[in-house]
């Protein structure tokens, strides 16, 4: 499985591919930024983040695309810039008919490290042994992306078959036996 991880951001997105399936080496496809200038408008920003997710979503084809689940902050401009972001890369994905999955980041902290609570450096340390890199990827915006792809590939693969498997047992105990197959 290929996964576009992003984590939104209007001055920095973060970007990162990831090949793997659970139990088997992960590998990095590759890692990046998307930068908008601050000065900018934010509707000429929003495009720009548009046009290099596209051009990642060209490069890289992904078989589905996992964001960084928007949380409140004290700071409203903030959360405003982080969402309008996420929404770009939903609209990308969407546009496409891939599939699009939101993660907490404490959920990807937790998958990365073993703790929901993991400073940046931790999981940067860690996604860093993980994709057996060289060096640290840079900014922390990247490196977040990457562990976005790594805990879907993770996780979101688990929780998605628990799912199927809930729904699969729920639906059958509802049909009465005499009209199951």
């Amino acid at each position: 499985m290929r996964v576009l991880g992003v984590d939104p951001g209007l001055t920095r997105c973060g970007v990162g591919v990831v090949d793997g399936a659970p139990g088997r080496p992960l590998r990095m496809i590759g890692v990046g930024v998307v930068r908008t200038p601050a000065e900018e408008e934010v509707p000429r920003r929003l495009l720009a983040i548009e046009q290099g997710l596209e051009s990642w979503l060209d490069t890289h084809r992904p078989d589905i695309v996992a964001i960084e689940r928007v949380f409140a902050q004290h700071n409203v401009r903030t959360v405003m810039g982080t969402a309008q972001a996420s929404a770009v890369a939903m609209l990308c994905a969407t546009r496409r008919g891939l599939p699009v999955v939101l993660h907490t980041p404490s959920e990807v902290k937790a998958a990365v490290t073993g703790s929901g609570r993991a400073d940046k450096a931790q999981v940067t340390a860690m996604v860093t042994r993980l994709l057996r890199l060289d060096a640290p990827p840079k900014p922390a915006d990247a490196a977040d992306a990457l562990a976005l792809s790594i805990c879907h590939i993770w996780r979101g693969t688990a929780n998605g078959k628990l799912a199927a498997a809930l729904a699969n047992t729920t639906s059958t105990r509802l049909v009465p036996k005499e009209y199951r197959a």
